[in-house]
This record gives structure tokens, C-alpha cells and sequence, in this order.
């Protein structure tokens, strides 16, 4: 799921459509990013598995990047990087993000406040793990029969959104 809220958060944020955005499983975790230009060439940001890094810099953005206490990464001492295509059997949840790109509107709210709810109830041993995706996708389904497409939401229409997805979720869950 992780990786479908970030092709969203891609798409909005730059003004990307969702086709020129891949997703590439990288089991090292040392690249976060790859931009391609149109020469052909990639910038990648690299740096160390830890939130110590990206938490740091948002909080001292624009000014500057400060030391969080983070080893510096070594690449000499890196085996190799791997790069992967997703499996769509194996991670479910990036199909359903991107079904939630497509049917637009409030739909990617939606996804996320229905993921919110499973992965809680998750963590409390409600829920299985695989049954996280089947939740999602349940509630995705209920909203998308019962709710007319709001294409350009307004806030209270998301919070609105957000709100009734969490509860279809919870209902679900206490059908369980």
C-alpha cells in the first residue's frame, strides 16, 4: 500500500499522470527515489534505511539539511542494489491505489482511510494480515456503488469521504 499512497502523492505533488510513474521493488531500501529526464539519464536519492533522514529534513526545510545522528551510508561496503517489477499477486494493495487513481475524485481518500482502519485492526490481532487489502478493496467497492464520483472534492466532501470509509471498514471488520 505503501508504494500506491506514493505513486498518488507522486502524481499530485508533481504534476504527474500516473502512467509515466513505475514502481520498482528495491529490497536494499538504500534508493528512495529516481527521477528520469528526457535525456535518458537518472538522479536517484540515495541514503540510509532510516526515518531519522527524511524526518530531519522536513523539519528543517528550506534552511537547510541537519546532522540527525545517521551513520554515513557506504557504498563500497553495499553488495548490490536490486530492482524489481511488482508482482501484482504478491502486493494487491498497489492495484487497488491505482484503481483508486483511476475512478478519481474521492476515491484515493477513500483507499486510505479504509487501509487506515485494516492495518489498526491489524496491529490489534482483529484482522489477518492478507485480510487488509480484502478490506480495502471491499470498502472501495461499497463507496464506489453507493457514492456518486466527485471528481473535484471539496473538504468537507473528503472529510465526508474519509469518515464513511473508516466506518465501512470498521463494519467489515466487525463482521469478521
Amino acid at each position: 500500500m505503501n508504494k500506491g499512497l506514493e505513486v498518488i502523492e507522486a502524481m499530485w505533488l508533481f504534476d504527474m499522470p500516473p502512467e509515466k510513474i513505475s514502481v520498482h521493488i528495491h529490497p536494499q531500501s538504500i534508493v528512495h527515489s529516481m527521477v528520469e529526464y528526457i535525456d535518458g539519464s537518472i538522479v536517484a536519492q540515495l541514503g540510509p534505511t532510516d526515518m531519522k533522514g527524511p524526518i530531519s529534513y522536513a523539519l528543517a526545510y528550506p534552511d537547510k539539511r541537519i546532522d540527525c545522528g545517521i551513520a554515513p551510508l557506504n557504498l563500497c561496503e553495499m553488495d548490490q542494489l536490486t530492482f524489481m517489477e511488482p508482482d501484482e499477486k504478491r502486493f494487491p494493495a498497489l492495484r487497488l491505489a491505482y484503481e483508486a487513481i483511476e475512478a478519481g475524485g474521492i476515491m484515493p481518500v477513500v483507499l486510505n482511510a479504509a487501509d487506515e482502519v485494516a492495518v489498526e485492526a491489524f496491529l490489534e490481532r482483529k484482522i489477518k494480515f492478507t485480510e487488509i487489502t480484502k478490506i480495502v478493496e471491499s470498502v472501495m467497492e461499497k463507496y464506489q456503488n453507493q457514492k456518486s464520483k466527485t471528481q473535484n472534492p471539496k473538504l468537507n466532501q473528503i472529510l465526508e469521504a474519509d469518515g464513511c470509509a473508516r466506518e465501512a471498514a470498521r463494519e467489515i471488520i466487525k463482521q469478521q
